[in-house]
């Protein structure tokens, strides 16, 4: 059983769609994602120093771009300029902003409808978090309920819960550099280089930007098995999935309880999306016999399709089997 993943914000460096640009077909597939979203992606995902890319409002939409620009470079490679059909795909997921990537995977949205509405939350995170000086911090070990009672004790908001030892903390910069003076034991805290409080309350007034652009979309359905951050649950129904994606803005990111899920639903090979590594680098620690390719270059694409070849299709084939038995 196979799952495709497509990472977060954090995930992007410079220069990481430059190899991409070589292969037939992709060059001309960015150049219109960057008309849907206003920018130009090409020059954020090749020569963009970090600086620039690490803007909310711009990493958002290039890291979108980058998941669904790999998924035609692996599903599609004669990319004709039409959908990539994700046959061999059991289930998706996406951590953070990579939801609207997997939501586009998935049939619920069109990859036009996911990049417009990733520019719309790019930007509206981006403005919220210049209300208040907020920020970002990782912590690595420790146990995790002493964790999660210092964050509350400081009123700092436990943002992403990622499973192996790792939840990051979001909220102001005077409670965050308490928690760096004073951290749970056998923790180690790292600040992030983000422009605020992602998936907190910080981030209501991006919500409503958000959920007004969103009135607009008629969402179908998911094709395959998507997984929400909300609490690691599939959705089957398209207006669930949409209503998620515009609160999970405000609200943590449980990709924890997401792997426990496709722990549940027996996955077997897990393909993770340019930028690739972090998600993958997790499924290695938590979900163990889980065969795991980053697809980072195009180096990786073969292993990708072998990968596919190998652990794809499980769910389509239980289907046909059970329709035979009950014929």
């Amino acid at each position: 059983m196979l799952v495709v993943v497509c990472p977060g914000q954090g995930a992007q460096s410079p220069g990481m769609l430059a190899p991409w640009l070589e292969l037939p077909g992709l060059s001309g597939r960015l150049a219109g994602y960057s008309d849907v979203v206003g920018q130009d992606l090409a020059g954020h995902g090749t020569t963009s120093d970090a600086e620039t890319i690490r803007d909310t409002a711009v990493a958002q939409p290039l890291l979108v771009a980058s998941a669904l620009l790999t998924f035609h470079a692996v599903f599609d490679p004669a990319d004709d300029g039409g959908p990539a059909s994700p046959a061999g795909v059991d289930a998706v997921a996406g951590h953070s902003v990579g939801e609207l990537g997997a939501a586009a995977i998935a049939g619920v949205l069109t990859e036009r409808e996911a990049l417009d509405l990733v520019a719309v939350r790019g930007a509206a995170m981006a403005r919220a978090a210049a209300v208040t000086p907020t920020g970002m911090s990782a912590l690595l070990g420790g146990d995790p309920a002493e964790v999660l009672a210092r964050l509350a004790e400081l009123g700092l908001t436990a943002s992403n819960v990622n499973g192996a030892g790792q939840v990051v903390a979001g909220g102001t910069l005077d409670a965050l550099a308490a928690l760096a003076q004073d951290p749970p034991a056998r923790t180690r805290v790292i600040a992030l280089q983000v422009a605020g409080a992602f998936h907190t309350t910080h981030m209501a007034p991006a919500v409503a930007e958000l959920a007004s652009r969103a009135t607009t979309i008629e969402p179908a359905d998911p094709t395959i098995t998507l997984l929400s951050n909300a609490d690691g649950a599939a959705v089957t129904s398209g207006t669930q999935a949409l209503a998620r994606l515009v609160a999970q803005v405000a609200n943590p990111v449980r990709w924890d309880l997401c792997q426990q899920t496709l722990q549940e639903l027996g996955v077997t090979g897990l393909l993770e999306l340019a930028p690739a590594g972090v998600l993958a680098g997790l499924a290695r620690r938590t979900l163990p016999g889980v065969e795991t390719v980053a697809v980072k270059t195009p180096a990786d694409l073969d292993a990708a399709r072998e990968l596919v070849r190998r652990h794809g299709g499980s769910t389509q084939s239980r289907s046909t089997d059970s329709q035979e038995i009950l014929s």
